[in-house]
């Protein structure tokens, strides 16, 4: 890895752990072993890295979650491999994110404290919520859902199971508990 590389890489897993504000930039010297001079000759700030760490953690969230979906044409096989692969692949990550999914961190963390950089990692949310509904809408129009089914409730229902799955596995690193969890998202798209 490069000392850039590095120091994103230690600041996406002390920010899972501490937040963006309780990081200090001391703390990222000291986990990517560099100097503040090596630091800055890569980035301006600590939004500055902030950004980094963010598109880090989307292309990891997108490589975990979305693994495998180019190989199902079902569009409802496909949410039922994303809340797989959301279980299996990416909650587990501690490697990543030590502390949890470093999006809650962050959307609890800015609220209104951070306008611009909530505004950000709430881009995600609103983009996972768009993918969820437009597969359920093509699950509704190819006959795997009824017809009668109203896509933008189920997406909010889904939305918010993801949530708060992520927040309690967060807190109790519990794989039973969380297996609970993701298969009683999975049983409520099948009864759709």
């Amino acid at each position: 890895m490069t000392l850039r590389e590095t120091i994103i890489h230690e600041s996406l897993k002390l920010f899972s752990l501490k937040g963006y504000v309780g990081t200090s930039i001391h703390d990222i010297l000291t986990a990517a072993n560099t100097s503040k001079g090596g630091f800055y000759n890569h980035f301006t700030s600590k939004e500055d890295l902030f950004h980094a760490v963010l598109d880090m953690a989307r292309k990891i969230w997108r490589e975990k979650n979305l693994n495998g979906l180019d190989t199902i044409s079902s569009p409802k096989m496909k949410l039922i491999r994303i809340l797989e692969n959301f279980r299996d692949r990416y909650l587990k990550d501690a490697e990543n994110f030590p502390g949890g999914c470093i999006f809650i961190t962050f959307s609890v963390e800015f609220d209104n404290q951070y306008p611009l950089l909530s505004k950000k990692v709430t881009k995600g949310f609103v983009g996972l919520k768009a993918m969820i509904k437009s597969l359920l809408d093509e699950a509704v129009k190819v006959g795997e859902l009824n017809a009668d089914t109203e896509t933008g409730p189920a997406t909010e229902l889904l939305f918010a199971g993801i949530l708060g799955t992520t927040v309690t596995y967060g807190m109790d690193k519990s794989s039973e508990n969380l297996n609970i969890s993701v298969q009683a998202l999975i049983e409520y798209l099948n009864n759709l």
